[in-house]
């Protein structure tokens, strides 16, 4: 029995590792490079990426819907997740490998191609690891699982320009990283989608038009969807800046590895600590905790200049140990919350699952299509070797400042989250309870009548 759940833990968790290899260079590497490297202004950057990703807020839900509607024998997360694949692969070729004319358009077409292969698998992967299991802590050991992969492969994103000498030329960099992606990704599909299995359901779902009567239907989804979707943009800032950040404020381009890495293996370290917490403040209370640390940490980042590469260090180690409870926490309460609307008779997991994808990717889109234009309305330019002060602050305050206020606005939302493991527990009790109660009702009404007063 250990045996198989241990299994189950592998080789759900293995995809997690190609796609956070390709979702560092997505969401780091790639807009400097196009804008540094390839010389496409810093609002031309922004706008292409903000239009691709723009699409995700028809193609997310659809994706997610069209998963829970469609019946297959083979599955229907599993079917997609094929789909997706072999367009995932296409995209980054392209968009990591850019050949022939480069200009805003080339990047708007295969990011846009990338972004909806990635939800083809995405999508349908998060919502199977929410029907696996109606274990409470189960859930969160299956996000656990997920993001522990997802760190590693971030860290191997990481280490592997640093082992083929690469870390220094962007484009062989992301060459490098496409090749192994296109390795990687059907080596961790092959495992889940042969041996994990799918549960099937034989009732035709909701219609996409009742998005927002499934939104409401829980008073959970409405607060816990807004706070995701804010506590993204303010991480997807940092990630997206990162590369500027380091280049042009601490003048330390060479050391953006080694700190990245500091960063990722914090948060793998950190990861047990909060399934810890969460087991006993419960999920909501740590991820607060774990805000907390984060904001306490990354608010001394606007004051930082060249030379002060230790004390960046530093604070990358304390904002990396928040990391684990940021990535595996709320999508584990996310999959609590779909369980429980499933066995309401409202079985859209894939559909919230979706919408989960589309703030995630909302989010990054917001980030790189705000803060490029606003630098270059501030005078920074990414291709130069000096810029104004004024520039470098607006990088700083962008980069950490803005989003020190939105975490803490998270922790405020957060802070009375109407959904514990005493209300699942009181759900699932109740529900086996009124099952009983239609078999047995004269045994079994005193006990009924005890859950309702």
């Amino acid at each position: 029995m250990k045996t198989a759940y241990y299994r189950q833990l592998l080789f759900y968790g293995l995809p997690g590792l190609p796609l956070a290899m390709l979702g560092l260079p997505l969401y780091v590497y790639l807009p400097t490079f196009y804008a540094q490297d390839l010389g496409l202004p810093l609002t031309v950057v922004g706008i292409a990426l903000l239009a691709a990703r723009a699409l995700d807020v028809f193609t997310d839900p659809l994706i997610g819907w069209a998963n829970d509607k469609l019946h297959s024998r083979l599955g229907r997360r599993k079917l997609f997740m094929l789909l997706g694949a072999p367009l995932l692969l296409t995209g980054i070729e392209y968009l990591l490998r850019p050949s022939g004319t480069v200009d805003a358009y080339y990047l708007f077409i295969w990011s846009s191609i990338t972004y909806l292969g990635w939800t083809l698998i995405n999508v349908p992967w998060q919502a199977w690891g929410a029907e696996m299991t109606r274990d409470y802590h189960g859930k969160s050991a299956l996000a656990a699982s997920r993001e522990v992969f997802a760190i590693i492969g971030t860290v191997l994103v990481v280490t592997l320009p640093f082992l083929l000498g690469t870390n220094e030329q962007a484009a062989a960099t992301l060459g490098t990283l496409a090749t192994a992606i296109w390795f990687l990704l059907p080596l961790s599909l092959v495992p889940a989608l042969l041996w994990l299995v799918e549960r099937r359901h034989n009732r035709w779902f909701a219609h996409l038009r009742k998005v927002g009567s499934i939104l409401s239907a829980h008073p959970a989804i409405r607060q816990l969807l807004p706070a995701y979707f804010v506590n993204s943009l303010a991480n997807a800032l940092p990630a997206t800046l990162f590369i500027l950040f380091v280049t042009h404020v601490l003048q330390a381009p060479e050391q953006a590895g080694m700190v990245l890495m500091a960063y990722f293996l914090s948060g793998v370290l950190g990861l047990p600590l909060w399934l810890w917490f969460a087991r006993h403040i419960d999920k909501s209370r740590a991820w607060v905790l774990a805000l907390g640390l984060s904001v306490l940490g990354f608010v001394w980042v606007p004051w930082l200049g060249a030379g002060d590469l230790y004390w960046f260090f530093g604070i990358c180690v304390i904002s990396g140990l928040a990391l684990g409870a940021d990535v595996a926490l709320p999508a584990s309460m996310q999959a609590d919350i779909a369980q429980q609307m499933q066995h309401q008779g409202s079985p859209n997991t894939g559909l919230l699952f979706g919408l989960w994808g589309l703030l995630t990717k909302l989010a990054l889109a917001l980030a790189v299509g705000i803060a490029f234009p606003l630098l270059e309305w501030a005078g920074f330019r990414a291709d130069a070797t000096e810029q104004s002060s004024e520039a470098l602050w607006a990088l700083a305050l962008l980069y950490a400042g803005l989003p020190v206020l939105l975490k803490g606005w998270v922790i405020w939302r957060m802070w009375r989250f109407p959904f514990s493991e005493v209300d699942f527990r009181d759900y699932w009790e109740m529900s086996y309870a009124n099952s009983l109660y239609s078999a047995y009702p004269s045994a079994l009404h005193g006990r009924v009548q005890q859950h309702e007063d």
